[in-house]
């Protein structure tokens, strides 16, 4: 009896460890692995194994800057079993990582959270970090916009209900000038949106104020230009020039 009160509190209860074959992944791709549990010691009742990838934002509350979390999928590994006293039980996974999760650029963590679900006590959970690398499509537009020029010097996720789609945030890669456009730019932003066959670009190009004019323009945000492309799977192929040449064309476009 004495046991079993225990394992109801959480002492001497089951443990849960998630175990990856890659925890290295880009936006989309398969996240594989097992789930190890271990009995602890009396035999407990699961009733649910779950798995969440979630990462973090920030957003503003009565001018202040908050963090909160976002779940972007949760994936349910088992139905209810029975764990007997220091059994382990090993159950794979295998399931895709959304094309919205962020790159884990500049601290940005996203992370695999595991859980069982125990009736009557502290349910046991296992953290396990991954990193998001850029996708292919994504490392093209990142490596154009630095031999054009510009150098990457902040990456965060931002509340955005309007551009984030399914999610509330967006992740914004803000870049500064130190080539030709320096003096010309204060920054390019670019907002990414990724599906299965195309990667959807939104560029930022907020233009250096100059003089009075320039100044009323920058106080309300009307120097601030957008620009919209799209890339396909076919410009893997291409040379980054053609990149380079398109980008900078664009925002040489919306200097005039």
């Amino acid at each position: 009896m004495f046991k079993k009160l225990l394992a109801k509190v959480g002492i001497g209860a089951a443990t849960v460890d998630a175990r990856l074959y890659e925890d290295s992944l880009i936006p989309g791709a398969m996240l594989n692995g097992e789930v190890h549990i271990i009995g602890g010691d009396v035999s407990q009742e699961i009733d649910d194994i779950y798995l969440y990838v979630a990462t973090q934002y920030q957003r503003e509350v009565e001018d202040t800057r908050v963090t909160e979390e976002c779940v972007l999928m949760k994936y349910r590994l088992s139905e209810r079993f029975d764990l007997h006293s220091k059994e382990e039980k090993v159950i794979p996974f295998l399931f895709q990582l959304p094309y919205e999760t962020p790159l884990t650029l500049r601290h940005q963590s996203v992370y695999l959270r595991t859980g069982l679900d125990i009736s009557m006590t502290i349910d046991p959970k296992d953290t396990d970090y991954l990193e998001v690398r850029p996708h292919p499509l994504m490392q093209m537009v990142l490596d154009a916009l630095e031999n054009l020029g510009f150098q990457l010097y902040k990456v965060d996720c931002e509340y955005s209900p309007r551009l984030g789609g399914r999610y509330p945030f967006v992740q914004e890669f803000e870049f500064r000038p130190i080539g030709k456009y320096r003096g010309r730019l204060d920054e390019v932003e670019v907002i990414f949106s990724l599906s299965a066959d195309q990667l959807n670009v939104l560029l930022e190009i907020d233009k250096r104020a100059r003089g009075f004019g320039g100044f009323l323009q920058e106080a309300f945000d009307i120097d601030e230009r957008y620009a919209r492309f799209q890339l396909t799977s076919d410009y893997l192929a291409r040379p980054l020039a053609d990149l380079e040449t398109f980008i900078d064309s664009t925002i040489q476009s919306h200097l005039q």
